[in-house]
């Protein structure tokens, strides 16, 4: 590894910045934030750990994961569905090297350390829900697989922000798997492996039933199709994709919408899906027929309620819909893409339900931020409401000569900077460093 004082004069040199303009889609001088983020890290690395630290002689390892955002799909990927996703430039990133003691302590910007013991991996109650739980169960899920991980001491800062739709749970939790990865099992598991342990410890350690699109997409990155009908193994195939090749740019607009307490919210929508899926004979609604779901109504009706149906109707609707995008993608019909995107949002309001808590009827922040964009876009491009919903944010294809009205026009009602421009990263878990010398 290099040490500190080697990696800064790497970064310093320019020698990683082919590496940046591959992650981030930027060149010349605007490389120089991304530089210097990398610096500030270190800097605050060494703040945060000089009892593991040799000053500027500690060897150090960098890492980058992807945020992702979902293209096709929402609310698919739990019931074993298909889902199109992409990683996208906003990332974590992290400076970490193996300690000899047994524990895991990773601080990440703006929030206390989390510290760990290597010798109990069992779940605990208490940390549900919290990073201690992530740290923890990736190292289980590894001991798992008889790859017993060490001890190490991380530095992580985020530009994926928490509550944003882009995943930043799944890019710390893909970051951590890629970190153990990288030191104790000599890079040998691939990535959609890391994503598979990323998905098994936010279910049984952090305590939320997601599925394994996020994860997928912040360990893939690029533009992906993936098929979650054996969730052991899920098929996945990179698309082909470029955003202003096809005159739109690709916004993620922050609603502003209040995050506290939707767990419940989200967890109701694969637990009603599920219960549909019951009454036809399957444990999720990809292994259902939809003939028979129609043909039993009557009977699933009483048995579910009406908003289970109703985002069983989803499912099935956006299920069959995802493939449809690709073969419009592959055949150069983006105008058809988008259409469907359309679609898809329209089912995600009517159907899935899924844009405002009904515990909470007077938050609609996601209702607002789709007629704004139904009004600014004027009938050109799309846009549907992201990822998991309830908050968060709203997905927009702007065509690129009307991009800077519109992000203004956003940002003046919902507050600076809530529409974000976003390019595609076609690199999803990064180790960033090659190796000056073998790995501790």
């Amino acid at each position: 590894m290099y040490t500190i004082a080697q990696t800064r004069r790497y970064l310093s040199d320019g020698k990683l910045d082919a590496r940046l303009s591959g992650l981030y889609g930027v060149t010349g001088e605007a490389l120089i934030p991304y530089r210097m983020r990398l610096l500030n890290a270190l800097d605050a690395f060494l703040a945060e750990f000089p009892q593991h630290c040799d000053g500027e002689n500690t060897p150090v390892q960098l890492f980058s994961v992807s945020g992702r955002t979902e293209l096709g799909g929402n609310h698919t990927d739990h019931q074993h569905g298909c889902v199109l996703a992409a990683g996208v430039s906003l990332d974590i990133i992290a400076v970490v090297t193996p300690i000899k003691e047994n524990t895991i302590t990773v601080k990440s910007e703006g929030y206390p350390a989390d510290c760990i013991s290597l010798s109990d991996l069992s779940i605990h109650k208490n940390e549900i829900g919290t990073s201690a739980a992530l740290i923890r169960g990736t190292a289980a899920f590894f001991a798992q697989r008889n790859i017993k991980v060490g001890g190490f001491v991380a530095y992580t800062t985020s530009s994926v922000l928490k509550g944003s739709g882009l995943s930043s749970s799944a890019a710390f939790e893909v970051m951590l798997g890629a970190v153990c990865n990288y030191f104790y099992a000599s890079e040998a598991l691939t990535q959609d492996t890391l994503a598979i342990i990323a998905q098994s410890v936010e279910n049984q350690y952090f305590g939320k039933p997601c599925g394994l699109m996020d994860q997928m997409a912040c360990a893939l990155g690029g533009v992906v199709a993936i098929d979650f009908a054996d969730t052991a193994k899920p098929q996945w195939q990179q698309i082909s994709l470029d955003f202003a090749k096809e005159g739109y740019a690709f916004c993620m607009i922050d609603t502003g919408g209040d995050h506290a307490d939707l767990t419940d919210d989200y967890a109701a929508i694969p637990a009603e899906m599920k219960s549909v899926a019951q009454q036809l004979g399957a444990d999720v609604l990809r292994n259902t027929d939809e003939d028979a779901f129609w043909q039993n109504l009557p009977a699933i009706r009483k048995a579910c309620g009406d908003r289970a149906v109703m985002r069983a109707i989803h499912f099935y609707g956006d299920n069959k819909r995802v493939p449809m995008q690709i073969t419009a993608l592959s055949e150069g019909r983006f105008a058809d893409y988008l259409a469907m995107v359309m679609e898809s949002g329209r089912s995600s309001l009517a159907n899935l339900q899924n844009i405002y808590s009904c515990h909470k009827p007077q938050q609609q922040a996601v209702s607002i931020t789709l007629a704004l964009c139904e009004k600014f876009l004027g009938g050109k491009g799309a846009y549907r409401v992201h990822g998991g919903g309830f908050a968060g944010t709203v997905q927009a294809y702007v065509p690129v000569d009307d991009r800077d009205a519109f992000c203004a026009a956003i940002n003046a009602v919902l507050g600076e900077n809530a529409c974000h421009v976003l390019n595609i990263r076609a690199e999803g878990a990064a180790v960033l460093l090659p190796d000056a010398t073998d790995k501790l």
